[in-house]
């Protein structure tokens, strides 16, 4: 189940009705009920035209299907699976560009992609996931590793984006792999790869 919060300086009934209807779509394709949330206007903390909101997702799962990365061993396999563009980080660094130089692609503010049916597709495969989000890829899948093991990237394994081309030319690249998913929005570490997968590492 979800529950939503937006806060404002001023409520705009207009801006909040399409928030938690987008909220509402996303939920509708993930069989997640939207189950409530809160309201909240905040002249003394938000100033005019700011708008902040957030969700908090709840589930449960079985202990004995629990994917939490303790299984990974050295030599499995880092899988990525592709980004819409630059997804919800790295918007302070955007920003930053954008005064140097205008960029108007489709995936700079594409939504960030539903992985669902990836991971309901890898049930019983994948020994764990990372959500590619601040920190890079190498940053996140570091997360759900055990301490003395670490991914080893092939970065010219998958193609970017062209927003990540464009921020290239502003950026460099130990930046650009600290701070955004270049193209990978989410990796699973697996025992071995299939065909079709998109090999972008392995574990050592």
């Amino acid at each position: 189940m979800l529950l939503d919060y937006v806060a404002a300086n001023e409520i705009q009934l207009e801006e909040v009705a399409a928030l938690v209807e987008g909220a509402a779509a996303v939920c509708r394709a993930a069989g997640v009920a939207l189950v409530g949330g809160e309201t909240a206007e905040l002249p003394g903390i938000y100033a005019e035209g700011e708008l902040d909101f957030a969700g908090t997702c709840v589930g449960v799962v079985a202990r004995a299907d629990l994917i939490d990365g303790s299984t990974v061993t050295a030599g499995d396999i880092v899988i990525g699976f592709e980004s819409a563009g630059v997804h919800a980080n790295g918007f302070t660094l955007v920003r930053r560009v954008l005064e140097d130089e205008d960029y108007d692609g489709d995936d700079l503010l594409a939504p960030t992609r539903l992985y669902l049916d990836v991971a309901r597709a890898l049930h019983g495969r994948a020994k764990a996931f990372a959500h590619v989000t601040g920190g890079g890829i190498l940053g996140n899948v570091a997360r759900v590793l055990p301490a003395c093991l670490h991914a080893e990237l092939d970065w010219e394994a998958w193609p970017r984006p062209p927003v990540f081309a464009w921020l290239a030319r502003h950026v460099d690249e130990d930046e650009l792999r600290r701070v955004f998913n270049l193209g990978i929005g989410w990796c699973a570490v697996v025992a071995e790869a299939l065909p079709g997968d998109t090999v972008i590492g392995r574990i050592a």
